[in-house]
């Protein structure tokens, strides 16, 4: 629970604060009425609440969006959201990976790379997917600091860097 009492869980808070990045990020007016210093907190505050009924936000939520903007810390709430995740991530076991693919994937295939990541870390991984149109084929991995590059760009790089390298010998022990 994040706050004692409430009965909210740590992952319904992550999904109504995405909710509220998700509303930001679709309303450039909504972000910069929120930002901008020429609009009263109060009036801020009123805006914020219509959309945070709107959404069913919990009070707990709520109230800490009104902390973020009465400390103007509202643009900085996908950080903050991203650090309590991440936070409530490392104390249930778990690590966040990101997953780049050339299209989108299905189900079978989502759990066959979760499975491998979790293989891979010796920890339960927690995967968030996403599509680059620019990748040839294959998928990208990041888990912390580590990427595994199993694009096939990555690949062929692979097989330049073996192919100079094994030039490169062949040259010398002639």
């Amino acid at each position: 629970m994040v706050a004692p009492g409430s009965g909210l869980k740590a992952d319904d808070v992550v999904v109504q604060l995405r909710s509220i990045e998700q509303l930001l990020a679709e309303s450039p007016d909504l972000r910069a009425a929120l930002l901008t210093p020429a609009v009263p907190t109060s009036r801020k505050r009123a805006v914020l609440r219509k959309f945070g009924e709107s959404l069913g936000l919990a009070g707990v939520v709520q109230n800490f969006l009104f902390v973020l903007l009465d400390h103007k810390r509202i643009g900085l709430l996908s950080e903050i959201r991203e650090s309590f995740e991440r936070l409530i991530n490392e104390r249930l076991g778990f690590i966040q990976a990101s997953v780049v693919s050339a299209e989108p994937l299905d189900p079978a295939q989502s759990q066959a790379i979760q499975a491998e990541l979790t293989r891979l870390t010796g920890k339960q991984v927690r995967p968030e997917f996403a599509v680059d149109g620019s990748l040839l084929g294959g998928v990208i991995a990041r888990v912390g600091s580590t990427v595994y590059d199993g694009s096939i760009r990555g690949q062929i790089e692979n097989l330049r860097r073996q192919f100079t390298k094994e030039a490169a010998e062949y040259k010398a022990g002639i």
